[in-house]
């Protein structure tokens, strides 16, 4: 799985425009699912999201998790994660998990990281044309694989 954490000020998710969810100060996570992806990755890339210090404190370092600000989180999923680009001009997506597989992932981890998160976690729709909206704090931006542990 790879994820894009996004430190933000707001986000939000509209699909046929109207707003579907939105947050204010949290995180936005894209999150990208491929065919090698399990329960496994879920559980890694959760703890390493909930504990990633990457909210500032009262001196202006990143030293405060999502936890420790009480942020809120907009998950996204995002097939595109998982473009390959090697060879020619056209993404490949060859290494993105099938809908039958990707999308009881995609819940399995929004469920996890509701259980780990103090606030509610809001979603776009899985496979939806959505606009993602954002006002990135910092900005931060910050990529995750769970393969490259």
């Amino acid at each position: 799985m790879k994820v894009v954490l996004q430190r933000v000020l707001e986000s939000s998710v509209k699909i046929d425009e109207k707003i579907h969810s939105q947050i204010g100060n949290g995180l936005l996570i894209l999150l990208g699912i491929g065919k090698e992806d399990n329960a496994e990755d879920i559980n890694w890339l959760i703890k390493k999201i909930s504990q990633m210090r990457i909210f500032e404190d009262e001196n202006g370092q990143m030293n405060r998790s999502i936890l420790d600000v009480n942020g809120e989180v907009l998950i996204v999923s995002q097939f595109t994660l998982l473009a390959l680009t090697k060879k020619g001009n056209r993404p490949s997506f060859i290494d993105a998990a099938r809908p039958e597989v990707s999308i009881p992932l995609y819940n399995s981890f929004v469920d996890e990281l509701s259980k780990t998160v103090s606030t509610d976690v809001k979603t776009g729709v899985f496979g939806a044309d959505m606009k993602v909206s954002l006002i990135n704090d910092g900005p931060v931006t910050i990529v995750i694989d769970s393969k490259n542990r």
